[in-house]
């Protein structure tokens, strides 16, 4: 059985979102970034998903693996002739050798008897579900034109600061035909619009979706929380949780070697749907994760990499990106109902505004209504946009808590007694997400979820048989 099976991170979005690069963008290195068994393509950034600049330890785990002008990967000799058939397609030595080829260098991880046959069975699977994906892209009559590769090719080199003819001279000094990747990417191009086609309508999320997922967005933010990379190994498809084990410590090893950067290695043999994004699972609050990750993770440092993790789902790798101890800073969209109170106004005038704005807060629930409210005395103010970190104490600890069409206590200050109404709140800064992102990422998670049982379907009705 093969140490590390396929990742089975699956589709993201139709071919109309803006697609990550399979090639990173830093200078003179290369990194095929979303070349995934189950052709895994883009996704819109999303809640969560928002990047953070590395230094350190976690910078250098987050490079690309392959360096230009490095060393070709040698391979033990292959036996020649037809290896596997797929339906009417067959799959040859050949385009193993050059699926396997381009597995090492766009992972990093240095070829061992003890994974040898985890890169094989990693190649093999990509290959047979990429004929799949042809087939049915055939089928449906979805053809992805040369000049479509060829823009995304020239797009790919432009992020690493090369040329098209650049980066294909450098695959080939490596021994990967240009082919390789094109084929490739034509699979990941017309899978992404078939899943995206087929399924779209039913990957449509409500607006009260939208509302609870950025509300436990902003709830979360105000817990501690993990920014994180992870490497997941599924037993079930690595032939078992001691297989699993054993492989997850074989990647470990090489990860602390700062042989094979975390980023690649997730891109490539993580069986969690973060592998499209290089493992990115951005931040998670804690008391969401399982406890013996929780302590693993508690003790580790920002830029560290965590030992293998066994769960009850299975092993786990995480690079600890950073910490946050919580009450993450937010902007709300205020009004405000006042009561005008000079400084020095007496107990029986600050009792009249309390009754006032009480019995205001009861009957008006809505922002919307406050608009539409006529009472003697009490004005009402549209404030705009505040962030909590440059208000007073007082009023930022009273406005944390609430959500939208939820008021504060009447509050005094040197001019007025007023309450607060909620109109609008988001994350701010780095964790900011709008109601726009939330949705591309919850339509995205659908579509990842349909197109996985797609790819399945057709692998489970498919004539698969081994010729060697």
């Amino acid at each position: 059985m093969p140490i590390i099976s396929a990742s089975t991170a699956p589709d993201r979005l139709t071919r109309s979102a803006k697609r990550p690069s399979l090639i990173a963008p830093l200078a003179g290195m290369l990194f095929a970034g979303a070349l995934l068994a189950g052709g895994a393509v883009a996704q819109t950034p999303g809640p969560d998903l928002q990047q953070t600049p590395d230094t350190g330890a976690a910078a250098l785990a987050s490079q690309p693996a392959f360096q230009a002008d490095g060393d070709a990967p040698a391979l033990p000799q292959l036996g020649e002739g037809m290896l596997t058939s797929v339906n009417e397609d067959m799959i040859t030595s050949y385009d193993l050798k050059q699926r396997m080829l381009l597995l090492i260098v766009t992972s990093g991880v240095q070829v061992t008897n003890d994974n040898y046959a985890a890169f094989q069975q990693q190649a093999l699977n990509s290959l047979i579900e990429e004929h799949l994906q042809q087939q049915e892209m055939a089928h449906w009559k979805v053809k992805v034109t040369d000049k479509e590769v060829d823009d995304e090719v020239n797009r790919m080199a432009r992020q690493s600061n090369m040329t098209g003819d650049q980066l294909i001279a450098e695959l080939k000094r490596v021994g990967v035909e240009p082919q390789t990747l094109r084929d490739q990417i034509s699979a990941e191009s017309g899978w992404s619009e078939l899943v995206g086609g087929r399924y779209h309508q039913n990957a449509q999320v409500g607006k009260a979706q939208v509302e609870a997922t950025l509300d436990k967005l902003i709830s979360d933010g105000q817990k501690p929380r993990y920014q994180l990379m992870e490497i997941y190994l599924d037993p079930a498809q690595a032939g078992g949780l001691d297989t699993a084990q054993k492989g997850a410590q074989q990647l470990y090893t090489q990860i602390q070697a700062k042989v094979a950067p975390f980023q690649a290695v997730a891109h490539q043999f993580s069986n969690a749907p973060s592998a499209a994004q290089g493992g990115d699972e951005g931040w998670v609050a804690k008391g969401t994760l399982d406890p013996q990750i929780e302590a693993a993770l508690d003790a580790m440092q920002p830029g560290q990499v965590s030992q293998p993790i066994t769960t009850k789902d299975g092993v786990y790798i995480f690079l600890l990106r950073q910490k946050s101890d919580g009450n993450a800073d937010m902007v709300f969209r205020l009004k405000q109902a006042a009561v005008t109170l000079p400084a020095n106004a007496d107990a029986a005038q600050v009792a009249a505004a309390q009754s006032q704005l009480a019995s205001l807060r009861t009957r008006v629930k809505t922002c919307d209504a406050l608009d539409d409210t006529k009472v003697s005395g009490v004005r009402i103010t549209d404030l705009g946009e505040a962030q909590l970190s440059l208000l007073k104490t007082d009023y930022s600890d009273a406005l944390r808590p609430l959500k939208e069409n939820q008021s504060t206590q009447p509050m005094r200050n040197d001019q007025n007694l007023n309450v607060l109404y909620v109109c609008d709140r988001q994350l701010a800064g780095d964790d900011a997400v709008t109601r726009d992102q939330v949705q591309t990422s919850l339509v995205n998670e659908r579509l990842a979820m349909l197109g996985k049982r797609y790819l399945r379907e057709l692998r489970s009705g498919a004539t698969i048989e081994n010729h060697q």
